[in-house]
């Protein structure tokens, strides 16, 4: 959450000439609603189950930036596609630069009901092992522009 997922896909798509899909952007067209309305009408499960879904259709997409919404990894079926498909980078950022980066950006249903940073530092505490067994590289965002991130993802990705 708030790692530069939809940014930094955006610009390496551009960069590399590749098409770039975000799987969150494909569930909100699906549903005809935004995130927040479908975690409130359908429930956190149904959610998950549509990101499923379309990792599992997205699978055999080759030449493609794919930004997985931050939950994906939380079914292990989801972890294993994700390391057969492609090269997974995981975007990290401390839970400060997080907060900084959500201002007042109150539409994330997980942050929902609590101290904004108590439950960010949680759900990253509990995914951290799930995201690292998903991702081949990972990457730290805090203060770096979208240009730089790219450019170490260019790099590790040419060795």
């Amino acid at each position: 959450m708030s790692t530069g997922k939809s940014s930094v896909s955006r610009r390496l798509g551009e960069l590399l000439a590749l098409r770039k899909i975000d799987t969150d952007d494909v569930i909100e067209k699906r549903f005809g609603m935004k995130t927040s309305q479908i975690f409130a009408k359908f429930g956190q499960e149904q959610f998950r189950d549509a990101e499923s879904q379309i990792l599992r259709e997205l699978s055999e997409t080759r030449d493609t930036v794919i930004s997985c919404g931050g939950g994906i990894i939380l079914r292990p079926e989801n972890r294993r596609c994700l390391k057969e498909c492609g090269t997974v980078f995981l975007l990290t950022a401390e839970p400060e630069t997080v907060l900084d980066r959500l201002g007042k950006d109150h539409s994330r249903p997980l942050l929902d009901g609590g101290d904004r940073e108590e439950l960010i530092r949680r759900l990253m505490n509990e995914r951290k092992n799930l995201y690292r067994e998903a991702a081949d590289h990972c990457v730290a965002t805090d203060s770096r522009s979208i240009d730089d991130i790219c450019r170490e993802i260019i790099a590790w990705g040419e060795r």
